[in-house]
Formats: structure tokens, sequence, C-alpha cells
């Protein structure tokens, strides 16, 4: 490639050495990329600038395989690292910025981050990670943050023209984990088979298009379904700054968005509002609204698909990979199925032996992945030989598939409740209260049992106005009987104010549980 202003790459080569927004930008500079309260982008700004930062690294010493640390908002320069780091070889780590200090220091350092770029709405975070790493180059993006360069000035002395030697790079996302501390996922060529199934069944229109990204970019989802797959695709994308269920049906009538990525839990807070909210506001325009991340409860999605229409599309992944789609049409015809793996991709379930289970049977579900695709927890070869069962990796989730291919969750591994030796999944009970009225929020889990070992314990957000009695645990209970089997209705139910929820949808259930474990339990 020659070192200018645009270039001649096709999309197939691009995406090998992480060009693909050079390729929109020579086509249609002037094109929208990146819109939202936080910045404008378009194709040319965002390539240019892109170009910029690499050329700036690079001149300070970092080099492909080096590691950037990103601690910001959803705003065009959360876009412009992690393209940079696409097309010069890095390895960018995306901060959560929910963390608390000591959390975050622990990944910049684990990561091994020669770079910090940082937004000073979190300046406190950002001084404690100037401390942990006192070589690192650090970037500011905005003023505000004593010790910090600013990033618009590193970038306004480089040209904007395409480097001549991208090397492709990647995006290092750590997970959230149930115990121990997170580690991060690493490999640099992603499994194409199943964003191939997602890609095709949103058909992009480059120019006319408008996708809605809802969630904070550090998660997996958001940045690489909601983000990446329709900007790689020539399709700009709205960034949300934060997540409320009206602000999300004003921007989709607004800018009549035509594709989306949300969580089962904004499904759900969605559902909860007011009859004539919903209603006020002309949805039509959207035509492909992707979920996944966490298990959607039936009732909740086919409530989802009798508002908008059959326009819902699941699948199955996680930061470590996935490998099965599904769309509304099947899954009217098999409600609660996660879908059949994708073309090209193998998804089995296998017994504690690891040998394939028949249809009907639940196991641990496995995702094939060819050796030169393998992900590892990075500095973590023990969590990374525990995953994996030859070129087979589990994400810990138990589930079965049906005589025609098609997959169902159960629940996980780690949080199956075990009372008088039978195995009970927590999520299957979360699905039928999430159905009852006073409802808001729900996490079971197994609580101490002297006889039996464990025994079930619903904890429930209650809905406004409902009150926290021990009637109400009572008729709580009642409406689970004959929904489930009499061993599965909670022993009792517990009330609280909120529950640990990622923004992905993912309840903690590990957090929750942990309360009764350590004897702090609230009685009804």
């Amino acid at each position: 490639m020659n070192d200018k202003t645009e270039t001649t790459l096709s999309l197939a080569d691009a995406a090998a050495v992480g060009m693909h927004i050079a390729v929109h930008a020579a086509a249609a500079p002037g094109r929208l990329a990146i819109d939202g309260p936080l910045g404008r982008r378009s194709y040319g700004e965002l390539n240019g600038a892109c170009n910029r930062l690499v050329r700036f690294l690079r001149g300070r010493g970092l080099r492909a395989g080096d590691s950037i640390a990103l601690l910001a908002p959803n705003r065009p320069e959360f876009v412009e690292v992690i393209y940079a780091g696409l097309r010069a070889g890095f390895r960018v780590t995306p901060l959560n910025w929910h963390m608390v200090a000591d959390e975050a220091s622990y990944v910049v350092r684990d990561c091994e981050a020669k770079v910090l770029v940082a937004d000073p709405r979190f300046a406190a975070v950002a001084g404690a990670l100037a401390t942990a790493l006192p070589d690192a180059i650090k970037l500011a993006i905005g003023p505000g943050l004593p010790g910090f360069e600013s990033y618009d000035d590193a970038l306004a002395g480089e040209s904007p023209a395409d480097i001549a030697d991208p090397v492709l790079g990647s995006s290092m996302l750590y997970t959230s984990g149930t115990t121990g501390r997170p580690k991060g996922v690493h490999r640099v060529h992603s499994p194409l088979e199943l964003l191939g199934a997602i890609l095709k069944t949103a058909e992009l229109r480059p120019g006319e298009d408008l996708a809605l990204n809802t969630g904070p970019l550090y998660h997996a989802a958001p940045l690489r379904l909601n983000l990446q797959l329709p900007l790689n695709g020539g399709v700009g994308v709205y960034l949300m700054d934060r997540w409320t269920p009206e602000e999300m049906l004003a921007v989709i009538a607004e800018r009549r968005i035509t594709h989306t990525h949300a969580v089962p839990t904004m499904f759900h807070r969605l559902l909860a509002l007011p009859e004539a909210e919903r209603r006020r506001h002309d949805l039509s325009s959207l035509r492909w609204v992707l979920h996944g991340a966490a298990p959607c409860p039936p009732a909740v999605k086919q409530a989802m698909i009798d508002w908008l229409g059959p326009v819902l599309y699941e699948y199955y992944a996680g930061t470590e990979g996935g490998g099965t789609f599904i769309d509304s049409h099947e899954w009217l015809q098999r409600p609660g199925s996660i879908g059949r793996p994708a073309a090209g991709c193998r998804v089995e379930v296998h017994d504690d032996q690891g040998r394939p289970l028949p249809p009907g049977q639940s196991g641990r579900i496995f995702v094939y992945t060819a050796p030169e695709k393998r992900f590892v927890y990075f500095k973590d070869p023990a969590k990374t030989a525990a995953a994996w069962d030859g070129d087979w990796f589990t994400m810990g989730d138990v589930g079965y598939a049906d005589a025609d291919g098609y997959f169902y969750l159960s629940g996980r591994s780690a949080e199956t409740i075990i009372s008088g030796g039978v195995n009970i999944y927590p999520a299957e009970i979360d699905a039928v209260l999430l159905q009852h009225p006073s409802v808001e929020d729900v996490a079971t889990v197994g609580a101490p049992n002297d006889e039996w070992g464990e025994e079930v314990v619903a904890v429930v957000r209650l809905a406004p106005g409902t009150p926290a009695t021990a009637g109400t645990a009572e008729a709580l209970r009642a409406f689970c009987r004959g929904r489930i089997a009499d061993f599965k209705v909670p022993r009792r139910v517990d009330f609280v104010d909120a529950l640990p929820r990622m923004e992905t949808g993912k309840i903690q259930r590990h957090v929750v549980r942990s309360r009764y474990w350590q004897g702090r339990e609230r009685k009804i």
C-alpha cells in the first residue's frame, strides 16, 4: 500500500490488516461513521485520526504486540483507539469504568500496558492508573488529568494518510469471572463463522442505515457486534452515552435506527414502561435487533416479538467465542432455544468425561475452534487448560440439544444448586418469576441447608409499590407452583433493593450467593 490519503485495498484484504475503515473512507469520506452526544465523525475523519494515532505512538516507540489500556466512555476517541490498534498490531484493552482503582490497576499491570488513554470523567481511577504505570505514555481525552499529555495535541502533528505497513492487531477484553481476578481473553484471528451468519441477516445498506449502540464499548458484544460489525460494513453507529429505556426509544424514532443490539435486562425494562410511552414512538425503521450475552426468558422475548415484529435475532457467544444463532421465525417454533450452530460452527453437549451426549440429555456446552483461532487466557495457562478439551472450549454453560439440533440453555455449571443430590438450574426459576408483574428483577441462588446441602432461595427486587411482606413472598412461591417442578420452587423468597448485574445483562449470581454462605442472609 502506498502512504497516501486513500487506499486501494479490497474489504477482504482490509480485514486481514484491520483496515476496514480505510476502504470506506476512500469510497465515501464524508459518510457518517460515528455520532452521539459525545461527538461525531465521518469515515474520512475517523480514518485520519486512526492513522495519526498510529504514527504518534510508533514515534514514541510502540511496536506491534504492545498493549494500550483505554479508559473512556462511548465517544469517538474510543473508536479511534480501537481501530488504530487493529491496523498497527497493538493489543488494546478497554477498561470497565465501573472498576475501583485497585481492580483497574490490576488489569493495566496484567495486560502490560505501555500506553494509557483516559477520559477526565474517570479522573480518580485514571490518576491511580497513572501511578500504576509510571513509565507508560499517558494521553488525556480532554483537560483535567495532571501528568497526562493531550490526546488532541498528540494527533495534531501527524499525517492522516493511510499507513504503508498495516499489521493486524486485536482487542483483549477481560472476563468478569466468578472467582479470583479477571483474565484477558487473547486472540488475534477471531472465529468468523458466527459473525458471518450474523452479518448475513443484518443486510447492511451503507449510506442508508444507522445502527444504535446501547451498551458500554468495553464489553465484547457492544464492541464487536454493535460497533465493529456495522462500522466495518459501511454503516454509521450512534453511540448512547448512558442507556435508559426512554432514551433508546426516542433515539430509534428520531434517528430512524435500523439496527441495534440489546440484552435481556434492557428488554425487561422496555416492557415495563407504560403502554402509552412504548406506543408513542415510531419504531418501524427497526429491521434487526440482535441479542445475546445472557439468557432471555421466553416470556420476555415473546413480548418483544409481539411488540416489534419478527426482527429479533439471537446468538450464543461470549468473550471467548460462540456458535449458535436463531431468528424470530425459528424461535417462535421452538420457544426458549438459542438456535442451531451457524454454518461452519460445531457445538456439542458433553458429559463430565468429555463424551458427546445424545439429544435431550443435559451437560456442558462446548464449541469447536480451529487451532489457529484458539484463545488463551492471558498469562494464565491453568485457566486456559481448564476451558479447553482438545479443540473444544466451554464457557461453563449447561444445556441440551433437541433431535433437530436446536440448543437450549439450562444454566451455568458454576451456578448449579445441588439440593438432595439433584441439580437445579437457577435461570429456569428466574424465568418463571420474571413473568410475575410484581417482580422487577430476580436472582435465584442456593443457600446452606443442613439436611439437603442447599436450598433454593429467590432474591427479588420488587416492582415499585409492591410491599416486601411475607404475604408477597408466599404469593410468588405460589406463582411458581405448577409452572416448575415442586423441588425447584423456592423454599423462601428474600427481597432486596438492587441486584448486581453487568451491563451485558448477566446476573452476578456469585455475589448474591456469597451473602448466604457468609451468613448474611435476610429472612422474611
